[in-house]
């Protein structure tokens, strides 16, 4: 009988053969999959569990908050504020940074997350997820806002969770993508997948097609050739696929290949783009690239990118290799513009 390998046995065989992970970093992500697992119940209990609808906040972004986002972050933070793994936390719901509290021992580790991910699907029963990333902090004393902006090649975990027909959590430590199941049962993470590779050649595409008037030329070019299909330039029929939430998009891009796509656009062309660096596309730009894929803003690697603020925002394209390559040399083509 094939014997289940649970999400602690994997961290421990990552510190234990492979040196990949501290000690440390393993109970910190062990941390991290509880308070998923305690986010994931109370998605499910919905309406059931008083959680469904807008809170009376707003985050940083001036983003009407739902009650799920407040709650979804402060299970993240009471769940690691006491661990001894975390110098400090930061997240997109916060302005500024969490310092793990001096009753406390502080840990060597900077914890960033989107503690909610794909908010406008949760009165929808639409899947929602949790995005988070791990650095090392900066040796020295105290901890600061400084402290966290490393550009993605610094990272030294990154993953997502899922909030879906099933709880998934998908990880990196810097050796490839593994997908566990949550065991409902038994309230344990099962590993379901090792070496997730996304195929080089897609068909499919997703990006918010409402917005297209608002695009750059370059992204504009890309879409109107896959839209042409077989009789088009690429040749071959293109499917569009959209929830609206990142890590659902990306996570079937993981499963089956496309591409992503959330370009800068001329409404707010002061902005780069919408998502945010640090919480959303530095961990998702990590976990494609150890499963094959590419992620760029249009013009370089999201991951050699240096941070400048905590919330910065920055284009996104990410997927199949080949396709994030070729709408990347459009915009190298471009005369101007994102």
């Amino acid at each position: 009988m094939h014997k289940k390998t649970y999400l602690t046995r994997y961290l421990v065989e990552k510190q234990r053969l492979n040196g990949h992970i501290s000690p440390e970093l393993r109970l910190l992500l062990e941390v991290v999959a509880r308070a998923c697992k305690r986010i994931s119940q109370a998605v499910n209990k919905g309406s059931l569990g008083d959680v469904m609808g807008s809170a009376d906040s707003a985050n940083v972004q001036g983003e009407i908050q739902k009650k799920l986002d407040i709650i979804a972050n402060e299970v993240l933070i009471e769940a690691n504020e006491w661990g001894g793994h975390l110098a400090a936390m930061a997240s997109e719901e916060m302005e500024g940074i969490h310092v793990v509290p001096n009753r406390y021992p502080q840990g060597e580790y900077l914890l960033l997350f989107d503690p909610l991910d794909g908010s406008s699907n949760i009165d929808v029963n639409v899947s929602i997820g949790t995005i988070f990333s791990v650095l090392v902090k900066p040796e020295g004393t105290g901890v600061s806002e400084q402290d966290f902006l490393q550009a993605g090649t610094r990272q030294v975990a990154a993953g997502y969770c899922v909030y879906g027909p099933q709880t998934t959590l998908v990880l990196t430590v810097g050796d490839g993508v593994a997908v566990f199941t949550l065991d409902r049962e038994q309230g344990s993470f099962v590993l379901t997948e090792e070496d997730l590779r996304i195929p080089e050649d897609t068909q499919e595409f997703a990006v918010n097609m409402s917005n297209q008037r608002h695009w750059a030329a370059p992204v504009t070019r890309y879409i109107d050739e896959c839209l042409q299909g077989k009789d088009g330039p690429r040749g071959k029929d293109f499917n569009m696929r959209w929830v609206g939430s990142m890590v659902a998009d990306v996570h079937r891009i993981l499963t089956r290949g496309g591409i992503f796509m959330y370009p800068w656009d001329s409404r707010e062309p002061h902005k780069p783009g919408k998502l945010r660096l640090m919480y959303e596309a530095n961990p998702m730009s990590w976990l494609v690239e150890q499963a094959g894929g590419a992620a760029t803003d249009g013009k370089r690697r999201i991951m050699d990118i240096q941070p400048i603020q905590l919330h910065e925002r920055v284009s996104v394209y990410m997927g199949s290799k080949n396709e994030v390559d070729r709408v990347t040399s459009y915009h190298a083509k471009a005369p101007s513009q994102a």
